[in-house]
């Protein structure tokens, strides 16, 4: 029954002084058992009688990938997992993980059985990661109802809009979806979500989904391949994060291929005030003028923001703002100045002009003339932060710009 595999930790002696772990409770026990992986939560077993059955009754079950020196193909741990599956029953579970290197399509169903008996069992964490394997793994486009999952996470598997209402889990409050293919799903609905992480995820190239979560506390939107979707109304939000794709060779979705070539565009994304397949103007910016804290991070051939600048909404929370160089192209502040005159509350502004990646060497800070100050911007904006590799022309552009609402800087 037990795939070949480490031996059961030193961490777990069952005798000795009162120090002892054998001194612990069963609840205590079972819940340190769902720190291990399952194989090895099992072979506690063979320590004494009181052990014998002891991880059936584990908080939490692991299942999957061991280290680069072990196989974690769902066909090499589908019978540990069927047997274990049976022999625990339904007991109550906090958490269940799921990480394959490799999943066969007749495996599917399989996997997607162990996750549904998950639910059964009342787990409150269910993650499912399929990172390392060739292809995406099919869910079952299913409603999935759960008065007690509060946390999903999902790695490398494709979903459908059935699946992605979640009407029928009344607990579910964080939703991370990374590198799924969502290019059928139509709305991702929830009522009690609060935070949504949804990164390197492929949308469909011609239609744009629409994401309601009208609870929702932080959102982190990663390089959305395909249309990005269009966010509803947020009345809650707090912080939110964008960047767009940042890849030439992607042709689809909010690329334009004439922007690339610099030439003028009047197409339907470009120019159109139906941008929306609901009519809707606006597809971020609306759903994103109340958070209290917004970073955007915007490429040079997406014109999605740029759209919705068109029709840019009062940020009237807005606190702080991180923007990226391509809100400062020399020559064309008309982004940058838009957002700022639409942020009342602005108390921060912090500029990242450099390339992709986490270094700069020059950070400057700006400082106000408080007896001209600019009426155009907020009255409370007090810390502007100009990050960058070097002072070229570029940057001085930059600041001159900002000198024109009174904000100076010596460097």
């Amino acid at each position: 029954m037990l795939p070949r595999g480490k031996k059961v930790r030193d961490v777990l002696p069952v005798s000795g002084s009162g120090g002892s772990i054998d001194s612990l409770p069963d609840k205590a026990l079972q819940h340190i058992l769902g720190f291990l992986l399952a194989p090895e939560a099992v072979r506690t077993s063979v320590l004494a009688r009181r052990w014998r059955h002891l991880w059936k009754f584990a908080t939490a079950l692991r299942f999957g990938y061991l280290g680069d020196d072990e196989e974690a193909a769902v066909k090499a741990h589908r019978e540990f997992v069927d047997h274990l599956l049976l022999l625990r029953g339904g007991s109550h579970l906090d958490t269940c993980e799921f990480r394959f290197s490799e999943c066969d399509r007749d495996d599917e169903p399989r996997v997607n059985l162990w996750v549904r008996h998950a639910i059964l069992c009342k787990s409150r964490v269910l993650r499912l990661n399929m990172a390392f394997s060739d292809e995406l793994l099919v869910i079952d486009d299913l409603p999935l109802v759960s008065l007690h999952l509060t946390t999903l996470d999902l790695c490398f598997v494709q979903l459908h809009s059935t699946f992605l209402n979640f009407s029928s889990c009344p607990a579910l409050e964080h939703l991370k979806l990374v590198d799924c293919d969502l290019s059928t799903v139509k709305r991702i609905s929830s009522k009690s979500l609060k935070y949504l992480n949804l990164s390197y995820c492929l949308f469909d190239e011609h239609s744009r989904a629409c994401i309601c979560t009208p609870g929702l506390v932080s959102l982190h939107l990663n390089e959305p391949c395909g249309m990005t979707p269009v966010l509803d109304s947020m009345p809650s939000l707090l912080e939110a994060f964008f960047e767009t794709v940042d890849d030439d060779s992607f042709m689809g979705g909010d690329i334009c291929d004439r922007r690339m070539d610099n030439l003028d565009c009047r197409c339907r994304l470009c120019d159109s005030s139906d941008i929306t397949d609901s009519g809707r103007r606006s597809v971020l910016l609306e759903g994103l003028s109340q958070a209290k804290s917004l970073v955007l991070i915007s490429s040079p051939n997406q014109i999605i923001i740029k759209s919705d600048l068109r029709w840019c909404p009062v940020f009237g929370k807005l606190k702080t703002l991180l923007l990226n160089g391509c809100w400062c192209e020399p020559d064309d502040f008309d982004a940058l100045a838009c957002i700022l005159e639409h942020s009342l509350v602005l108390e921060k502004l912090t500029l990242e002009l450099f390339d992709l990646g986490p270094k700069f060497n020059v950070e400057m800070k700006g400082n106000f003339n408080l007896m001209e100050r600019s009426d155009k911007i907020s009255e409370h904006l007090s810390i502007v932060e100009v990050k960058c590799q070097d002072v070229g022309d570029k940057v001085l552009k930059v600041l001159k710009f900002l000198g024109t609402f009174n904000i100076g800087f010596i460097f």
